[in-house]
């Protein structure tokens, strides 16, 4: 099929997690493969836009970095809506960043305009992995995934945003279930629209 041709699909994918746990990080090293040990916090939010091709359909991620401050939660509605997947990092070292998770979770869910939250996809990653040779450790991964599958199996992965451990694996999955989300919200739009034409129907369909 020519290129030019194909359906464009948007996703919009926000990133929570407490300051300092590798978001912008881990996004940088997603996008343009790049990692910097100089940490500068993110103010408000910020967003990256990487395109890739998932079968035959391009779809280009929005990956919104959040800040991780607690002053700048509030901003949460607006950077939320229309999300199509929301990624939650917590450090493995610092037992701190993952006791917030529950928060974080709660939060966005809360905020979003989201129909049925407890079928809303969310991805957990342990980032920075790779810190003192995985000694300085404070999160098993065993307490992770329970806290995963205590919250409707969310998929899991570890991460090191500064070796590039797992983040291609990490977000295609987020792209995947994403665009799952997607098309479900599609669907259902579909459903109750009357301005679609069988033509259109007939065209618009893969099988």
């Amino acid at each position: 099929m020519d290129v030019s041709h194909r359906k464009r699909t948007l996703l919009k994918v926000i990133v929570l997690g407490d300051s300092g746990v590798g978001k912008t990080s881990l996004m940088n090293q997603y996008v343009y493969k790049k990692f910097s040990p100089q940490y500068k916090a993110t103010i408000g939010a910020d967003f990256v836009t990487k395109e890739i091709q998932l079968d035959d359909k391009l779809v280009t991620l929005q990956i919104w970095d959040t800040a991780g401050q607690e002053r700048f939660h509030s901003l949460g509605a607006a950077f939320y809506r229309g999300a199509d997947c929301c990624v939650l990092v917590y450090d493995v070292n610092i037992h701190k960043t993952f006791d917030t998770l529950n928060n974080w979770h709660d939060d966005f869910l809360k905020q979003t305009d989201v129909n049925d939250r407890e079928a809303f996809p969310f991805v957990l990653l342990g980032n920075k992995v790779d810190v003192a040779g995985g000694k300085s450790r404070r999160v098993t991964e065993k307490k992770a995934r329970e806290w995963c599958d205590s919250r409707g199996n969310i998929p899991y992965f570890e991460t090191s945003a500064k070796e590039g451990y797992n983040v291609e694996e990490a977000f295609l999955c987020v792209a995947k279930i994403a665009l799952q989300n997607e098309h479900e919200l599609d669907i259902y739009f579909r459903g109750i629209s009357e301005t679609v034409s069988e033509a259109e129907q007939r065209s618009g369909c893969a099988c």
